[in-house]
């Protein structure tokens, strides 16, 4: 009860006012919640204010094409949350009439909500008593009560469920909730924590032990594997190009990109024009390749780290289907993509 007590009362006076935080209306705190996952507040904001302007109620998101919403999330990366995040609209616009599940237990069959989301909505908008875990709390409950379960193995999730809810006062879960992730965002951070002003520091286990750099415990390396692609932007004599969508499942399904050509490892001019004349001669009447003026990109995903090179490649005559430079900005593509056609390949054209 004291430790609940003292965190709540910090939130109630550090609290950042974020828009999410002035509702209990469970589509705002569902898409906030979507939105937030594995981003920072300060990027995910503006895509929040961006959405529920564009689309106010979930019927307005149900009722939209998953280009645009694909659109709108441009830049945020993991885009399966949005292709979820569309369906999810749809089944509750079309079979729940619009109207979320009032429970943890129910909340959770609806796609694209795991544990953590389920349990925010249902905090946030129902005040039911069910712990939201995520990293900040891991951090902070680990730390508090010097707790060294590893937290990349699947039981801990469970462990620390319980201990939230243990210390959860049990007529204000929101709150509590609500307080213990900020306090890990603002005050209880991964390195260097201002322990000295910390409202624990008096209590916290972990500070008491000097273990504080050493919580939450986390074994488990990510493996990072490496890919090569490169992107033919075609260029007709009317400067048009042509892109197509990725349809294969992997990172980006149904992103717009430029033809691409993926390589084992990094290739040279004399590489990649052999592969374009070998793949696409037969399609284009080739007259030139060259490399833009851009310099290689390594673009980075929790797993994946790619590298990016764009080549020009101009053929004769008038490509069929082709697309201006103005035109392309308005398709969804990879923000990598995105930013080569904005800062680049529109200054050339």
């Amino acid at each position: 009860m004291i430790f609940s007590n003292s965190l709540i009362q910090w939130y109630l006076y550090n609290k950042r006012d974020l828009p999410w935080r002035n509702t209990q209306n469970p589509y705002l705190i569902w898409l906030s919640e979507i939105i937030l996952q594995q981003t920072r507040v300060a990027q995910g904001l503006p895509y929040y204010l961006a959405f529920t302007n564009a689309f106010p109620t979930v019927f307005d998101l149900a009722n939209a094409s998953e280009e645009q919403v694909l659109k709108l999330w441009q830049g945020l990366g993991y885009y399966s949350r949005a292709r979820n995040l569309h369906k999810t609209a749809q089944f509750v616009a079309s079979e729940l009439k619009g109207e979320f599940p009032d429970n943890n237990k129910d909340l959770l069959k609806l796609k694209g909500i795991g544990d953590y989301t389920a349990a925010a909505i249902a905090s946030f908008s129902y005040n039911e008593a069910v712990p939201v875990v995520d990293g900040n709390v891991f951090r902070v409950l680990s730390r508090y009560l010097d707790v060294e379960t590893d937290i990349s193995l699947a039981s801990a999730k469970k462990e620390f469920v319980a201990l939230a809810f243990e210390l959860m006062p049990k007529n204000n879960p929101a709150n509590f909730n609500q307080a213990i992730m900020e306090f890990g965002a603002l005050q209880c951070v991964p390195k260097n924590p201002n322990c000295e002003i910390c409202v624990f520091n008096s209590s916290c286990a972990a500070l008491q032990k000097k273990k504080v750099h050493l919580l939450p415990f986390k074994s488990k390396k990510i493996k990072v594997s490496y890919r090569f692609f490169n992107y033919l932007v075609f260029e007709d004599q009317e400067l048009n190009t042509v892109i197509h969508k990725r349809d294969q499942k992997g990172i980006w399904h149904n992103l717009y990109e430029f033809p691409l050509i993926e390589t084992e490892a990094e290739v040279d001019f004399d590489e990649i024009s052999g592969l374009i004349l070998d793949n696409y001669s037969e399609e284009y009447s080739i007259t030139s390749v060259s490399d833009f003026n851009f310099k290689r990109l390594i673009h980075k995903l929790s797993h994946q780290h790619i590298n990016i090179k764009f080549w020009k490649v101009k053929v004769k005559g008038k490509i069929s289907g082709g697309i201006t430079a103005q035109k392309l900005k308005t398709f969804p593509f990879p923000i990598v993509v995105f930013n080569f056609i904005e800062k680049e390949y529109s200054e050339l054209n």
